[in-house]
């Protein structure tokens, strides 16, 4: 049965019902991820590339303080060009349903709703973490607690670059989440194929990812699991080029003051400032690529 505060379109709901593939979207990178009208057309063509590739996209946020689990033409044009949608992480969910809010989800947030309508499969650009310096400022993403509660395969290009990539494996391994590294050996960075650190484990096919989570579930093992995807390499910044752009968007970063979750949002847009727009266009391409292989990996979880 449909959760009772969830609002499933006619299109997810019939095919969740039907036992067909569905792919969750999150909506943050919508809001607060990409500039209008970008994000928009990123949103529009992803959920595209899911149905061309035989699976039902379900993009989720919360609009009027409903948690809306599929979105139409409307509320994606919604998302993308108020500038006064919430960034919405799994603490601000009550928060935001009750007062009747609009709301864009995070990776957490997007996992706990994709979990609640039944949705195994999550599609997104790149993961939260712990952020560099953490050991002085605590900060480390949601993103990695519910990933150790909530039974959802997040597909992404990796950790965001912008953080502190080994604290972030070695936390996933405490919490006991399968890192996989999809067709390669080095755990990727988002805007780069490689990292410096190695793949937890590797995988090669989408059926071997989705045996992977129906061993893990079946055993009674609570909690998500990563798939990293690097970007294509035709679209990749190497990792020496974009890290030193990193490190002047996050010196700009603390010279104004900024911190807590305002921060991954005023990073990216800077670096897309810096690299003049060629960050932006990386990251849409990491989640085109994204999408297909999570697409073909909801194909495969459905067909068992």
């Amino acid at each position: 049965m449909t959760h009772p505060l969830l609002r499933l379109t006619d299109e997810v709901h019939e095919a969740l019902a039907d036992g067909r593939p569905v792919v969750a979207l999150e909506s943050t990178i919508i809001s607060h991820g990409m500039p209008y009208p970008d994000n928009v057309a990123m949103a529009t063509e992803v959920e595209q590339i899911i149905r061309d590739h035989g699976a039902v996209p379900a993009t989720i946020a919360i609009l009027d303080g409903v948690p809306r689990i599929g979105l139409d033409a409307d509320g994606l044009e919604l998302l993308g060009s108020d500038d006064g949608i919430m960034k919405v992480s799994v603490r601000d969910l009550p928060y935001v349903v009750s007062r009747g809010l609009h709301g864009a989800t995070t990776v957490a947030s997007t996992m706990r709703l994709a979990a609640l309508a039944g949705i195994r499969v999550f599609v997104t650009g790149g993961l939260g973490g712990v952020h560099r310096g953490a050991q002085q400022t605590m900060d480390v993403s949601a993103d990695l607690h519910e990933l150790g509660t909530t039974d959802v395969a997040v597909v992404s290009a990796g950790v965001k670059s912008i953080l502190d990539i080994g604290l972030t494996l070695e936390q996933l391994e405490t919490l006991g989440v399968p890192v996989v590294a999809y067709g390669t050996d080095e755990f990727p960075s988002f805007y780069s194929r490689s990292s410096g650190h190695a793949a937890p484990m590797r995988l090669d096919t989408p059926a071997q990812v989705a045996a992977l989570m129906r061993s893990k579930w079946d055993l009674g093992l609570a909690g998500g699991v990563v798939l990293a995807n690097p970007i294509p390499a035709a679209d990749e910044i190497p990792a020496d080029e974009i890290g030193v752009i990193i490190d002047q968007a996050l010196a700009d970063m603390d010279a104004q003051g900024i911190y807590g979750k305002d921060a991954t949002p005023y990073l990216l847009g800077r670096i897309v400032e810096i690299t003049q727009g060629a960050s932006l266009t990386a990251n849409i391409a990491l989640v085109r690529n994204n999408a297909v292989l999570g697409a073909q990996i909801a194909t495969e979880y459905a067909g068992a």
